[in-house]
This record gives C-alpha cells, sequence and structure tokens, in this order.
C-alpha cells in the first residue's frame, strides 16, 4: 500500500512543521548531493528557516560566488552588480574603522600598550591630556552656571523678603491709623454732646413720680 497523498500547504501546528522541515531539507541536500556525484554537476544549495537559521551545500570545489558567476555569464544577468559591490566594500570599512576604534579605545584605557613604540605612546599622552583639559573646561562651565543660577536666587529671596517686610510695615501703619481714627471719633462724640445746651440732651429713662403718689 503506497503513501497517501500530502495536501501541500503550510503545517498549522509548529512541531509537525519543525520535524517536516529536517527530514526534507535533509532529503533535498542528499539530492543535491548525489546529483553531483552521479552527473559531475556543480550545485549550490541555500536554504534559510523560518527562525532565520540558514544551511547550505556546495559541490566539492564550488562555492556559492563561481555559481553566481556562472549564472551572469550565461543568462547575461547580474545578481550582483556594482552597487552590491560598493555597498560590500563600504561594510568592509566600517568594520575596519570600528576594529581601530577599539583598539585605541582600548589604549585610551591603558590596556594592550605594551607592544607600542614611544611616537605613538607621546600621542596617546597628548589624546589623554588634550581629553582631560577638556573635561575640566566643561567642569567649569557647569561650575560657573550653578554659581550664576545660586546668586539669582539669593537676589529673588531678597527681593522678596524686602516686599514682605514693606508689606508688613504698611500692615502696622492700617492698624495704628484704623485705631486713631476710633479714638477721634470717641472724643468727637463726647465733645458734641457737652456743647449741646442741657435741655437737649438725652436724660435717662426716669419713672413718672405723679404716677407713683
Amino acid at each position: 500500500m503506497g503513501r497517501g497523498k500530502i495536501e501541500i500547504k503550510r503545517i498549522e501546528n509548529s512541531t509537525n512543521r519543525q520535524v517536516t522541515y529536517s527530514k526534507r531539507r535533509n532529503g533535498l541536500i542528499k539530492k543535491a548531493t548525489e546529483i553531483t556525484v552521479l552527473c559531475d554537476a556543480k550545485v549550490s544549495v541555500v536554504i534559510f528557516a523560518n527562525n532565520g537559521k540558514m544551511h547550505a551545500y556546495n559541490s566539492p570545489s564550488t562555492t556559492v560566488e563561481d555559481i553566481l558567476e556562472s549564472y551572469h555569464e550565461i543568462t547575461r544577468k547580474r545578481l550582483w552588480d556594482a552597487k552590491h559591490e560598493n555597498l560590500s566594500n563600504e561594510i568592509d570599512r566600517i568594520k575596519k574603522e570600528n576594529e581601530n576604534l577599539q583598539i585605541e579605545l582600548r589604549h585610551l584605557k591603558g590596556e594592550d600598550v605594551a607592544s607600542l613604540a614611544y611616537p605613538e605612546l607621546m600621542r596617546l599622552e597628548d589624546a589623554l591630556q588634550n581629553g582631560i583639559a577638556g573635561i575640566r573646561d566643561k567642569q567649569m562651565e557647569i561650575y560657573a552656571m550653578h554659581k550664576k543660577n545660586t546668586t539669582m536666587l539669593e537676589e529673588e529671596e531678597n527681593q522678596l523678603k524686602h516686599c514682605l517686610h514693606k508689606q508688613e510695615i504698611m500692615d502696622a501703619d492700617i492698624r495704628e491709623m484704623n485705631g486713631s481714627v476710633c479714638n477721634n471719633t470717641a472724643e468727637e462724640r463726647d465733645y458734641h454732646y457737652h456743647q449741646m445746651p442741657f435741655g437737649f440732651r438725652v436724660q435717662p429713662m426716669q419713672p413718672n413720680l405723679q404716677e407713683r403718689m
């Protein structure tokens, strides 16, 4: 009884999908190896899994570059043009520059300096001194700014204290003035009362003596 026909579609179960990928990948590479040996063919197989892991096979004494170059010669279609070549060169240049910067950084930390010659050590010392001078200048700049801010805050505090003192004096003057006005009013009322004729003065209420009789 032969195997049942398998529907070609994405396998939803992740475990089954991984198992199938491993089996079919190995089978594909096996077929590439067989056709290389049986037919003396040049074969290059590159497979990327869904997790980004790469698996590759090349015929003996064959590289991917050889396969691509043969493809270019036969089809006249370049998959790797000058633009990509320049980009590759730029990547190599940046990698080299990064390596040099890493080495220079280790030297500035005092690491791996045993192999440096005297002139290189002198340049390193000058670079460190310039760095220290720059750091000190920045420190002085921050200190001056902090001192300026402190002075401004002190002046503002003094102004607020002065304004508060003036307000307290004004409040005291107002309270004293209000007290003087009240005293003057009472004295004026008593003065006008004594200046009035006796008949017009308001007498205390007395009971009628005749009614008592």
